[in-house]
This record gives structure tokens, sequence and C-alpha cells, in this order.
């Protein structure tokens, strides 16, 4: 057994010169009026248009493919869910049995198991759209197939769990582009609409310039499953993804990237550093912590403090906050003067009593499918993907800040050989060990030499 030293997380990159979306400077206190195009904002739709009819597959058959799947057929006339994939059989028999309570038979011979199961969907003759809700581990390279074989994505955060992920996911975004590929991913807060109104007038100076922001999501630990008999090292690990870092990358990026990439996206720039701590207190199964505490450092004095927790029986919430010269807001539908006094809320529609119905908005997990369907009929070409990669790295940076101890910078995060997991994905034993990361230790992780570029 070696032992690799946490210094060597940092290495070359394996793709150089990429540039970087989301940068830009901090806004403004100038106070104008700027509209939802200039602000490059997402359509707040009522359905999607009319058009060709759109033939879907579904890659990732657990209950987030499922709701995606369901969210999709639901957006607009015409759209259809015809192929299915998924590493295992019974995880398509359950989505095929649930497809077929809404009178919606998907035949067998489209449905794809194992772990080349995505290339023999993507495969198939009139696939215009794919959606890639597998655990976030594979979505790399399967965002990279759907581009090779020329289909408009929908896919869900976060977009890879290391470095190298991001950097193939910023490729194959770049590479879409010049084909004219859509590319929507599942960061709906963007798509909302109170928060889309918020942002804008923020955008138009109603707080002034930013001068600091917190972000968080604190609730109960989610599920976990045991092993069972007869299960292999990597089916375990598969079917109890949210708990290996090497699969879902850690709550930090599982969840919290919500509310990470709203700071970004307010900010409308990356953190420059991250510095922060967590630890593990209470899991039973993984590798993961159970709570981070994390200082992003945007620049010119302005930071947010970012927190996570995963911990049964203690004090919840989930949201954001940014501070402006002039006042402050929620980003999701207030803003208060700087005494604390409400300046603005976003107008929910109203009941027959006239109560203002959040409720009553189309979802944001809807609005995304209706914006992708939405810009392949009428060709308001949209591409989220590195966007969103950013934002996940973002997280990838907080996340390496506390296993580590150190600060990290933007650029060692981006250029960093970081890549977890085994070298082979097959199902089998996995010979690997998943210490939990002990920051400012000089092993943070315990792997066989064989991969020794695993670094978390």
């Amino acid at each position: 057994m070696k032992n690799i030293d946490r210094r060597k997380f940092i290495g070359k990159a394996a793709l150089a010169g990429i540039g970087l979306a989301g940068a830009g400077a901090v806004i403004s206190s100038c106070k104008r009026k700027t509209d939802a195009s200039e602000l490059n904002l997402p359509p707040i739709l009522r359905g999607a248009p009319k058009g060709k009819k759109l033939r879907a597959g579904l890659i990732g058959t657990g209950e987030r493919g499922m709701g995606a799947a369901i969210n999709f057929i639901s957006c607009g006339p015409d759209l259809e869910i015809i192929a299915l994939a998924d590493v295992f059989q019974d995880k398509i028999d359950a989505c095929r049995a649930r497809f077929d309570t809404f009178d919606l038979p998907i035949p067998a011979e489209n449905c794809f198991t194992g772990f080349d199961g995505y290339k023999k969907l993507m495969a198939l003759p009139d696939l215009d759209v794919v959606l890639l809700a597998t655990p976030p581990q594979f979505r790399p390279e399967h965002f990279l197939e759907a581009v090779k074989t020329n289909k408009h994505v929908f896919m869900e955060k976060p977009v890879a769990v290391d470095s190298s992920g991001i950097r193939s996911v910023i490729t194959s975004a770049k590479k879409a582009e010049s084909l004219g590929l859509n590319v929507v991913t599942g960061t709906q807060r963007r798509h909302q609409e109170d928060y889309i109104a918020t942002y804008q007038q923020v955008m138009n100076g109603a707080i002034g310039t930013i001068t600091s922001a917190k972000a968080f999501w604190n609730q109960n630990h989610v599920w976990y499953r045991e092993r069972e008999p007869g299960w292999n090292d990597m089916e375990y690990m598969i079917r109890n993804w949210n708990n290996f870092c090497w699969l879902c990358g850690d709550h930090i990026l599982d969840t919290h990237v919500h509310n990470i990439d709203v700071i970004n996206w307010f900010m409308g720039k990356h953190p420059e550093t991250a510095i922060g701590y967590g630890g593990r207190a209470r899991r039973v199964t993984g590798d993961q912590y159970d709570f981070f505490s994390i200082d992003f450092d945007y620049g010119n004095g302005v930071s947010s403090h970012s927190m996570c927790r995963q911990i049964d029986s203690c004090a919840n919430g989930t949201g954001e906050l940014i501070m402006g010269t002039e006042g402050y807001t929620n980003c999701q539908n207030k803003i208060w003067d700087m005494k604390g006094n409400l300046v603005w809320e976003f107008e929910y529609p109203k009941d027959e009593n006239g109560n203002q119905m959040e409720t009553t908005l189309i979802p944001a997990y809807v609005q995304e499918h209706m914006h992708l369907v939405y810009a392949i009929r009428t060709g308001n070409y949209v591409n989220e993907a590195e966007t969103t990669a950013i934002s996940t790295l973002t997280a990838i940076m907080g996340r390496t800040a506390a296993y580590t101890g150190r600060a990290i910078t933007w650029d060692e995060i981006f250029k960093s050989d970081m890549k977890l997991g085994p070298s082979k994905i097959e199902m089998g034993p996995v010979d690997m060990v998943f210490d939990v990361p002990v920051p400012g230790t000089p092993v943070i992780q315990n792997v066989k030499p064989q991969y020794k570029d695993q670094i978390i």
C-alpha cells in the first residue's frame, strides 16, 4: 500500500489554455433598466412551443432520472421518451413499469444495461435529445458521447466530481456550441421565475454594489443503503452512490452546488480562492463529510460564507443572502434596504382571496425542459454546460480546501490532475481504501499504487 501526499493533488493540467466563462466584474451601484435579453436570462414560458416531434432517451433511471423524464414529456406537445439506459436491469424494469402507468410504453429493445448502455442508446436512429441523470462521476463521458452523436442534452448537476471531469465538460461544451447542440443543466434556480425577477432587480442596482454573501444548505442526513448479499464492491457503491465521493463528489457538490451557483450568478464571476473546514460525525457508510464551512474569496474584499450540513436533529435551512452597499436580498423574492425595510417583493399569482401563492408558478424543474425544447424548436440557442461546470468546480475547490486544510486557488484547482475513482469501471471487487480525509495531515487518502492519480 502506498500513501499519497496531499501536495500531489496539484499537478499539470491535462488540458491547457481553456478559457473560463463567468469572469466579470461585481455589479456596480449604478441604477439602470436592463431587460432580460441583455442579461442573457432564460425565457419564462407557460409551455414549450409546438414544433417537430422530439424523441429523448433517459440515461440513469433512478428517482431523479425518472423525474427528469416526466418533466421533459410534460413541458410541451409532441415530446416522447423512447429509450432507457442504466447499469442495472431492475432499475430499468421499475422505470418502464412506471411509464406503463402513464400509458407510455417503452419497448424492451430500446432498453440497455451495463456501463456501455449509454453508447447503445445514443446510437439509436431518430433520437434527438438525451437526459443525463446518472451519478455525477459518469457525466463527463456521457456528455462527450452525446456531443459525438449529435444529441441535444439535458444534464443534471453537478456535472463532474473532479478537475479532470470539469475540463472534459468544458471541452465538450465548446464542441456542442460549434455544432449548434443545445444544452440545459439542472441548476433550476436560474430557471425559476422569482429568482430571475430578483436577479434583474439586483443587476439594475437595487442593492448597490455587492459587498458580501452567504449560502447554506443544512438538512437531515439523506438516504443510504446497507450492503446486500451478492452485491460486489462496485454494485454496492453504485447502488449507494450518494455516500461515496468518487461517485457523487460529496454533498457540497451534490446539493449545495445549487446555492454556490446562485452566488456565482449574482456575483457575475467565480471565486479566486477558498479556505475552510469540514468533518464527519455521524455518517455510517461511505467516505464523505457531514458538514462543510467554506469562505470563498471573490476578490476586491468581497467574500461568501458557504456552509452545508447533513446531520439529523439539527437546525435546518436552505438559501442565499447577498449584501450590498444599499440593501440586501434573499436572491429569491425579497429586497430590503440597509435598515431592514422591505423595499421590493416578487408578486406571485393570487388565489380567489387575494393571497399570493408560490405554488402557482410553473416548477423550475419543468421550466428547464421548456427552455431546452424552446431553444431546439425556435433556434434561440442555449448552452449552460460551461457555466455549470464552473459552479461545480467552485464546489470542488471548497471541498478540497476542507479536505486538505489548505487555501486553494482557482488556477490550481482548475489545472489539478485530480481524478477520482478506480482506473477501470467494471463490476467486481474494487481495490481502493476509503479513508475519510483528515485536514492538515500529509495523507488524505490511501489507495493502491495503481490508483496513484486518484487524489481527493
